[in-house]
């Protein structure tokens, strides 16, 4: 009887013990830049980065490698692949919005740069702040696209 007893209790605690694993380790595989751009608004949550899993990652190489060498062939682009220009775009969207100077008060948001596609991510006080910064961000050089995540929170929601 004591084994009957083991073996369901056993069978019982396998559900549990599954959910107490540790989730699989994120981490930025491809080297994505993701930096802060402005700390205005302190009670916005920092967005997630482009952290993932490496079975995310392994799915995700060939696309990658595809979209990327394809700008390139198809003469859109001066370097081999598209993700060598991130490097270079996300700190050059610092300096624009530093020198720009209307949001440093007004937002928090971060910038990710892949295959020179801008994600802008975080908060602003206004939708107008949203729009003029993804205006400012497209019109820097090799930027091709700004996918604009920002949330609006006003100053009184911090």
């Amino acid at each position: 009887m004591r084994l009957l007893e083991f073996t369901v209790a056993a069978l019982l605690a396998a559900p549990v013990l599954a959910l107490a694993e540790d989730p699989p380790a994120r981490q930025n595989y491809f080297n994505d830049p993701f930096q802060q751009i402005t700390d205005g608004l302190p009670a916005c949550p920092t967005p997630p980065g482009p952290e993932i899993t490496e079975a995310e990652m392994r799915a995700e190489a060939h696309g990658r490698s595809e979209r990327g060498g394809s700008c390139y062939r198809d003469g859109r682009c001066r370097l081999p692949n598209a993700y060598l220009y991130d490097r270079e775009i996300i700190p050059r969207v610092k300096i624009a919005v530093d020198a720009d100077g209307r949001f440093a008060k007004t937002t928090r948001f971060w910038a990710l740069g892949q295959r020179r596609w801008v994600t802008l991510r975080g908060c602003v006080s206004t939708a107008t702040e949203a729009v003029e910064l993804e205006r400012l961000v497209k019109g820097l050089d090799d930027v091709e696209a700004v996918v604009n995540q920002l949330t609006v929170r006003p100053p009184s929601a911090n």
